[in-house]
């Protein structure tokens, strides 16, 4: 990690602990009634294009969500459930602290576009990975931090960044982010999905997500859709 990478980290430590995502359980005509598991296995697409897959747990899945959809090379993100005891969680089983899940995204990525250690800089630069299960005042270990690795080769980058971070002094404690082996991936009901897209005039979609994704669009500028 360069010394730009560094400082870009301290400059964002203030924005990642903008207001908690209080969200209320939903019923929705369309919310899933079986969470699927869901492997983590690259997958070769027609037209000869290989796509890699990250996991990252690192708050609400509402805001992590619209985050890293705005990347380049990101083909698909999904909101859902890993790193629990219990098979098919539900998102009240979650909040209630019960599976041991995190909430998490996990992303489908072109590797040829949008590299690993680029999604980890993001990852690292848009929550505080040094609050114990907790981001903001979202509470409760389906907020904690994490890196669930897919490969060596992404456990081995991690760590390394982890390391790199804490020698750094970018942050003023010590980052608590677990760097642990993907099992499952357990799939958000349907009405998590897309929220931001979805549901941008809600208040909280105004007041909290939208100003994390301006600040965001003007570090990672270079980085984002057009």
């Amino acid at each position: 990690m360069n010394s730009m990478n560094i400082v870009m980290c301290s400059m964002l430590i203030s924005f990642t602990s903008i207001a908690a995502c209080a969200q209320p359980e939903k019923t929705s005509n369309n919310m899933n009634t079986s969470n699927a598991a869901i492997s983590g296995a690259a997958i070769s697409h027609p037209l000869g294009m290989k796509t890699d897959t990250a996991t990252f747990a690192n708050g609400c899945f509402w805001c992590t969500e619209a985050v890293f959809q705005q990347l380049k090379g990101v083909l698909k993100v999904s909101s859902g459930y890993t790193g629990g005891q219990v098979d098919n969680p539900t998102y009240k089983e979650v909040c209630n602290g019960t599976t041991g899940h995190a909430e998490c995204i996990q992303i489908v990525f072109d590797p040829s576009q949008i590299s690993f250690d680029e999604l980890l800089e993001v990852f690292w630069q848009t929550h505080d990975p040094t609050t114990l299960n907790r981001q903001g005042n979202d509470e409760g270990t389906q907020y904690r931090s994490g890196v669930f690795y897919h490969s060596e080769e992404q456990k081995e980058k991690a760590m390394k960044y982890k390391e790199a971070l804490d020698k750094s002094g970018a942050f003023d404690r010590p980052i608590v982010t677990e760097i642990t082996a993907f099992s499952k991936f357990f799939i958000a009901e349907n009405y998590h999905q897309d929220y931001y897209n979805q549901n941008g005039s809600q208040p909280y979609c105004t007041y909290v997500i939208r100003p994390k994704l301006e600040k965001f669009q003007k570090v990672f500028k270079d980085k984002i859709k057009h």
